[in-house]
């Protein structure tokens, strides 16, 4: 590989010399724009290196939302419609009005610093202050994904969100109800139509796409159990959809308790006595929560509980804490981590143990009685 350093006006320049193209025209590389003689020697030495050993990265003047959006349309395809649709929103709305009109190949550490802070303070899109530190770490994983793809199409060397401390947000511990509490909100909810979602919820620990994605060939009810084999995703552009779970953890079978039995079989009465009356068969591959209006949605479900907790005094527990809630019930009643972890559908234990964390300092108390139970009389 050869390179010469010459003079343009005041500033130094160099070329690099790769050889010939495919129409045996010579191939060139001009750098240029270096204050002192020194400098261009320096980058030449350092660009010969990066070509002999592979690492070199041809300049791109493409912008950072040129290639975003290029990002966007590669992983389409391989990641779910919902976290797609995600991801287009954090690059069109939080990203690339601050920082996507930069070249691709300048941006550095300080720009992304620089964003994170303006994110922070007035980042929202009503234009209602700044975004919280969660969403602002969100942002980075998104960006630093997508940079990791620069690397690898070979557009950068290296990626500037490794060298950026995005802001960490203070672990706070999920809202949830005590018994008490879930046994007054299941009294209060008896006849409505968010009942047996609630039921389930409380009960199972089972996730709102995963209650909407529930079909009757999936519960069992003679053995008191159902499988979770799909789970429902509502996007803006495709409307519900229905998928298999991301992880096979996720696919499992969960022990429904006598009440939630009940509550499946007095709502497969009722939908059979709707659909008769409309002319539509209940079938096994039918959803649980079909009705002649229409599937009931995830936003649907979300917007009747929210307005239901509010109307009747509630304190505010999200319907995704209610699965919270069924956790911290089972471990306060001393049934095993890993127990709860399987019926929870998460990857690993201790996902289970980091979450409930809060909740282990309590059940300390518990071992240390049963230990004096157990060596009572040997003093």
């Amino acid at each position: 590989m050869k390179g010469h350093i010459r003079k343009r006006g005041k500033k130094w320049c160099f070329i690099i010399d790769l050889g010939h193209d495919l129409n045996g025209k010579r191939d060139q590389k001009w750098y240029s724009g270096f204050r002192t003689k020194n400098e261009a020697e320096k980058k030449l030495v350092e660009v010969i290196h990066e070509l002999n050993t592979g690492a070199y990265i041809e300049p791109s003047k493409i912008s950072v939302a040129e290639f975003l959006d290029k990002w966007l349309n590669v992983i389409r395809g391989n990641v779910a419609r919902k976290t797609w649709e995600r991801y287009a929103e954090i690059c069109k709305h939080h990203i690339n009005p601050y920082i996507g009109h930069l070249s691709l190949n300048k941006l550095q550490p300080a720009h992304i610093s620089d964003l994170y802070s303006r994110l922070l303070e007035s980042g929202r899109k009503d234009g209602k202050g700044g975004l919280s530190k969660r969403s602002v770490l969100h942002v980075h994983r998104v960006f630093r994904e997508a940079m990791h793809q620069a690397i690898r199409w070979r557009v950068r060397g290296h990626n500037p969100c490794d060298a950026v401390d995005p802001p960490r947000p203070a672990k706070t511990e999920r809202l949830t109800f005590t018994t008490e509490e879930t046994l007054s909100l299941l009294v209060r909810a008896k006849g409505s139509r968010t009942y047996l979602p609630i039921l389930i919820a409380v009960t199972t620990g089972m996730r709102r796409s995963e209650i909407i994605g529930l079909r009757w060939k999936d519960i069992d009810l003679d053995k008191g159990r159902l499988s979770i084999r799909q789970s429902a995703e509502q996007t803006k552009a495709h409307g519900i959809q229905f998928k298999e779970p991301k992880t096979s953890k996720s696919q499992r079978m969960i022990s429904l308790p006598m009440i939630t039995i009940d509550g499946f079989s007095q709502h497969r009465i009722e939908q059979a006595k709707i659909f008769l009356q409309t002319g539509k068969r209940l079938s096994a591959d039918g959803l649980v929560f079909d009705s002649p209006i229409g599937l009931y949605t995830p936003d649907q479900l979300t917007s009747e509980y929210r307005r239901f907790v509010k109307k009747h005094g509630f304190k505010h527990v999200t319907f995704h804490d209610l699965r919270h809630t069924h956790a911290t019930h089972l471990l306060e009643q001393n049934i095993h981590p890993k127990i709860v972890s399987e019926r929870l559908g998460h990857s690993t234990i201790a996902l289970t143990l980091d979450t409930y964390s809060h909740i282990l300092p309590n059940m300390q108390d518990c071992v240390a009685i049963v230990t004096d139970k157990l060596f009572n009389g040997v003093q």
